[in-house]
């Protein structure tokens, strides 16, 4: 043995060891002769003890091979004597046997390689991913396809129109207004029309791969190459749905407002509510987990348009035009625009970049209509998921995705000086700190993480506490109670958004109907129904006016250092 090296006990060396003792005994000897003999001759009785050997039956002869040192313990009538096991188990005693175990051992491994099955846990866990939905067993495609066919042999030549794809949409078993991506994604638009073989070919690649709505939406309106929607994808659903909702009847003559509706709706809107990673991509997880496809289904439903507040609304598309036109056409400086309301602070904030997308207008100094669609929302509900992250990235100074005290004193100064000017004592830092870390309760001390702010059921109060004067005297003078009243969440109650745009409507349409001092924006109103007048208001000086600086695509830009994760997205 070479030396420093250790003996070590070989296990299997033991065992076969006792293997080879216990089939050397003769009780086991004459088991495995009368097991033998049922095999070779069955339906007869065993043998009995005293029995002679049975004719035609091999003479008994050892199962193992002699041990080492001439003892043949399977002819040795009785157990034998016991041998030291150390004697057999020792390699330098018997290099024989343990050359023999060694080839054996060999033929195991090599068996058990080839035998071997995947774990047992594996085997037992279902599938539980599924990105494009979850297939449905029940699903008879012959059968959908029938009906389809059937649908397009009414029609002249077998060929769909944009017309008649209600009638398609409706045979494909979706909601009316899919019919304009369901004719973009067979290729209508370039044609003018779709035929039978086409379409048919298109839907049932569909329904072999895309099990669920989401799926079969992302799917229709997606650029080759893509699993995702971005702006610019919304487009011809959007346009259909101007062209051919009652509710939007006036603006088929007003062809240059449809571009305004679509860009508020869905270029803003839509990736407003639904797009929660912020990343300008919507994926069929984000499709699947927002309302978004249950309001394209009610629109069908509604012809009053403006019922659908999530989306579709033309009375806050109207509101939020008219907003922005009062502060473009603001002839004072850019950092006075904004509402009053809003600190100087805030408002050099959110000109920096943190949550705006161009860069060119950050060094003009500028905010183009669709930031301002994010702000006004922003600001006027601070309890959605989407304000919530927005002004949490305003109020992060050095983006390491937490609120410093530092931060907060930042400011909390220049509420401190607003609120002198105006005498009212301000609460000083310290005591006004220790109220907001009660409200929010954050989970790690010293610092107010997005988690903390969205766990919190008065994250409006918080931020309005630093940044918006009004609304922070507005709050104090309402007790915790009432405020954690009005932010409960259940019922059907309307929502701060829905609620601020109702009013505002109200009152642009007050002063657009009580004179011509004011310049007129679209309308929807009943007083306005007549067609004349809603196209004069459309062409009034203001629609003769650039509307707005495209903003550039939202996929391309960085937004913030870091983005929300999935611990930060509400429970479905």
């Amino acid at each position: 043995m070479p030396p420093g090296k250790v003996l070590q006990p070989v296990l299997k060396m033991k065992v076969d060891e006792l293997f080879l003792y216990w089939l050397s005994e003769a009780g086991t000897q004459r088991m495995l002769q009368d097991c033998l003999r049922r095999i070779k001759a069955p339906g007869r009785d065993p043998p009995t003890a005293g029995d002679g050997e049975l004719p035609g039956v091999w003479p008994a002869a050892p199962l193992a091979a002699p041990r080492p040192g001439g003892l043949d313990l399977a002819a040795t009538p009785g157990p034998g004597p016991a041998l030291p096991l150390g004697a057999a188990s020792s390699p330098r005693n018997a290099p024989h046997a343990r050359g023999t175990r060694r080839s054996a051992g060999t033929r195991v491994v090599q068996t058990r390689k080839e035998e071997r099955l995947p774990p047992a846990s594996s085997q037992s866990i279902p599938t539980f991913y599924f990105p494009r939905g979850r297939p449905q067993d029940s699903l008879n495609v012959d059968a959908a396809i029938s009906k389809i066919e059937s649908t397009f042999a009414r029609l002249p030549h077998e060929r769909a129109t944009m017309d008649d794809m209600g009638l398609v949409a409706k045979a494909c078993g979706c909601p009316l207004y899919w019919k304009g991506p369901l004719f973009c994604g067979a290729g209508g638009e370039r044609t003018g029309s779709v035929s039978v073989h086409k379409f048919v070919a298109m839907w049932r690649k569909i329904l072999h791969n895309c099990h669920d709505d989401a799926a079969k939406f992302v799917h229709l309106l997606m650029s080759p190459g893509c699993n995702y929607l971005v702006q610019d994808d919304f487009v011809p659903f959007l346009q259909d749905v101007v062209n051919t909702h009652p509710g939007l009847s006036f603006l088929k003559e007003a062809s240059e407002f449809h571009s305004r509706y679509i860009t508020t709706v869905g270029h803003q809107r839509i990736f407003y509510t639904v797009n929660r990673s912020w990343s300008g991509r919507i994926t069929c997880a984000e499709l699947r987990r927002s309302s978004f496809l249950q309001n394209v289904a009610l629109l069908e439903e509604e012809a009053d348009i403006n019922q659908l507040t999530e989306f579709f609304s033309y009375e806050h598309f109207y509101v939020i035009y008219c907003k922005f036109w009062e502060l473009d056409t603001d002839p004072r400086p850019a950092h006075r625009r904004a509402r009053p309301a809003i600190s100087t602070k805030m408002i050099d904030r959110i000109f920096s970049g943190a949550v705006t997308r161009g860069r060119k207008a950050q060094k003009e100094g500028k905010i183009s209509y669709a930031d301002f669609v994010w702000f006004l929302i922003s600001e006027e509900d601070k309890k959605t998921p989407t304000s919530i992250e927005y002004w949490f990235r305003c109020m992060d100074l050095d983006g390491d995705g937490a609120l410093s005290m530092f931060e907060l004193e930042y400011f909390y100064e220049e509420q401190c000086r607003r609120l002198d000017s105006m005498a009212i004592e301000a609460l000083p830092f310290q005591d006004c700190l220790c109220q907001m870390l009660d409200l929010v309760k954050p989970r790690s001390e010293g610092r107010i993480t997005l988690r903390d702010l969205k766990r919190c059921k008065l994250a409006g109060v918080f931020f309005d506490t630093f940044f918006n004067i009004e609304k922070y005297l507005d709050h104090e003078q309402k007790e915790q109670i009432s405020l954690l009243r009005d932010s409960d969440g259940s019922g059907p109650e309307l929502s701060d958004w829905e609620k601020y745009a109702a009013e505002e409507y109200d009152i642009l349409v007050a002063e657009e109907t009580a004179g011509p001092g004011r310049p007129a924006c679209p309308g929807n109103h009943a007083e306005l129904s007549p067609v004349e007048q809603k196209l004069s208001a459309l062409r009034s000086p203001l629609a003769q006016r650039p509307f707005f600086e495209a903003p550039s695509p939202l996929g391309a830009v960085d937004l913030y250092e870091y983005a929300c994760g999935d611990e930060d997205l509400e429970p479905l």
